[in-house]
């Protein structure tokens, strides 16, 4: 479903090029349909520019990226068959969760019967469908984050990423948000790659691991395997063993 194939980046100073001898980071790596792979690493490692590049918000410098076997490298982030949830929700402030989930369908809101009828059911999903015609600003972190997930769903792409986006909330909360999106991946079969600093999280939702570590994927695997019997030096290092 996914499939990073030697995707290079160079991080260059004013004045560069990628011979003055700066370390790339090069990726590899691969994920099935229905795959939820956490990334996980230390800060600076490159799970930001793994996800980045997959997203298209940063370009390349060479390499391949395939979703669903088709190649979308040189595909803006708006064509790019994937949606993604942040840290910071993205709501707007002026429009109503209702809006705000529509977004995820139509961006001037430009909605048919059946389209409502498909937020209203997402809404229900995520167990916001009581706050449809509130603001952002009478709900509560988790709630906030709860719109962002029912808008990013609504969308139905194959591929959902997650930047860290319930590290803010307090630990149940996070755990039942993790849990919710581990329901709804698999009740939606879509593929899901998320970035964490928390391996307990991982453990929690992901299914398939990958560490990322000087800039490449240097461990990947399956989650309990990885994180329980963990045998690289690096990822013991990271994990405190």
């Amino acid at each position: 479903m996914l499939k990073l194939n030697h995707l290079c980046h160079h991080y260059l100073r004013p004045g560069q090029s990628a011979q003055d001898g700066t370390q790339p980071m090069i990726f590899d790596l691969q994920a099935e349909k229905g795959d939820i792979v956490a990334l996980i690493g230390p800060s600076g490692a490159g799970k930001s520019t793994l996800l980045a590049m997959v997203a298209g918000f940063l370009n390349p410098d060479s390499g391949e990226l395939h979703i669903a076997g088709q190649p979308i490298t040189t595909q803006t982030p708006a064509e790019r068959p994937l949606s993604i949830l942040f840290q910071d929700h993205n709501l707007f402030p002026h429009l109503t969760v209702f809006e705000n989930i529509g977004l995820g369908i139509h961006p001037g809101l430009k909605l048919s019967r059946e389209d409502k009828e498909n937020i209203v059911a997402a809404a229900s999903r995520v167990g916001i469908n009581k706050y449809l015609d509130r603001l952002p600003e009478q709900l509560s972190g988790g709630q906030k984050q709860r719109v962002a997930l029912a808008r990013s769903l609504i969308r139905q792409q194959p591929l959902l990423l997650l930047d860290e986006p319930f590290s803010a909330l307090d630990p149940a909360l996070r755990k039942e948000m993790l849990t919710l999106v581990k329901s709804l991946a698999k009740e939606q079969k879509i593929t899901v790659l998320m970035v964490t600093h928390s391996p307990e999280d991982a453990l929690k939702i992901a299914n398939k691991c990958a560490f990322i570590y000087e800039g490449q994927v240097k461990v990947s695997g399956e989650t309990q395997q990885m994180l329980g019997n963990p045998e690289d030096e690096a990822l013991k290092k990271y994990l405190g063993i």
